[in-house]
């Protein structure tokens, strides 16, 4: 006797905004639970900006002929905001390359034949990113009374909004050097390449006055600056400086003779979060 078998029927979801918003919260969530379960990487990550804050910052600063560096602002109260721009370079962009781990492992291939739409992988992934980073950060936030920096809470707000919209940018810049990298051992020296002069061009690290002209020009073509600058201008605002200190230690970005306002970095900020994005998905869409 022959048993007929009924096909079973699938139904795949209808293509829409409720849709590509789950995908992209599935992909989020993947993220969180990699960060939650990998200890060792959330110690890692807080290793190096403790280093440059503490150890760098006060060995730098007593080259400046006190523990207070120059003016009423200790070096270290300065560097804290760039510290924390550096905690999320690194960590937002290994976070956008690790996409090439699911690219050995057969995993992204499964996630770009879903009924969604590659932007939606792609933006839960750097939405991941920025999180982690945050996250991570939030350590680092609560040593500012350590380096002089006030525990306001606008202020502490102000900066965690910024560090993650500065995590979805560097994110997004890692899925666009990820979409034509085939191991992860090629992936890692491409993004200390292209971050170590994001790191250094930035303003992370020194002031952004008095700079030799050549200097002057890269910092400004650098994306990083234009987060990094918004985070220590939100410092300073609370700090109580005179004047000519200010100039000193937080000039602000200068076209030509018009300074930047804050505003204008922030949606500059978001303009190459919208466009590292945008090129990441035209990538991955020409790769797979």
């Amino acid at each position: 006797m022959t048993t007929t078998m009924t096909p079973e029927a699938v139904r795949v979801p209808v293509n829409s905004l409720a849709t590509e918003a789950r995908a992209a919260a599935v992909v989020w969530q993947r993220e969180m639970i990699r960060f939650v379960k990998d200890r060792s990487r959330i110690l890692s990550s807080l290793a190096q900006p403790l280093l440059f804050l503490f150890v760098l910052g006060t060995g730098l600063g007593s080259l400046l002929g006190s523990s207070e560096g120059a003016g009423s602002v200790a070096f270290t109260t300065f560097l804290f905001p760039g510290v924390m721009a550096i905690s999320v370079l690194f960590t937002a962009a290994f976070a956008g390359i690790s996409i090439v781990w699911d690219r050995e492992f057969g995993f992204l291939r499964e996630m770009l034949v879903a009924p969604v739409s590659t932007a939606s992988i792609l933006i839960g992934k750097a939405l991941g990113g920025a999180t982690v980073a945050t996250l991570q950060c939030l350590v680092l936030l609560a040593l500012a009374g350590l380096v002089g920096v006030p525990y306001d809470p606008l202020m502490l707000l102000a900066m965690i909004g910024l560090i993650f919209l500065m995590g979805f940018m560097i994110t997004s810049l890692g899925l666009v050097l990820a979409a034509r990298v085939k191991q992860i051992q090629t992936a890692m020296p491409l993004v200390q390449l292209v971050i170590t002069p994001l790191m250094f061009l930035s303003g992370a690290l020194f002031p952004l006055s008095g700079l030799p002209t050549w200097l002057a020009v890269l910092t400004h073509v650098n994306p990083m600056t234009y987060a990094v600058e918004p985070l220590r201008s939100v410092v300073f605002d609370h700090l109580d400086v005179d004047a000519a200190t200010r100039a000193r230690f937080d000039p602000g970005i200068v076209w030509g003779t018009w300074t930047v306002p804050v505003g204008v970095q922030i949606l500059m900020t978001i303009g190459f979060c919208v466009l590292l994005l945008s090129l990441a998905v035209w990538r991955f869409r020409r790769t797979e």
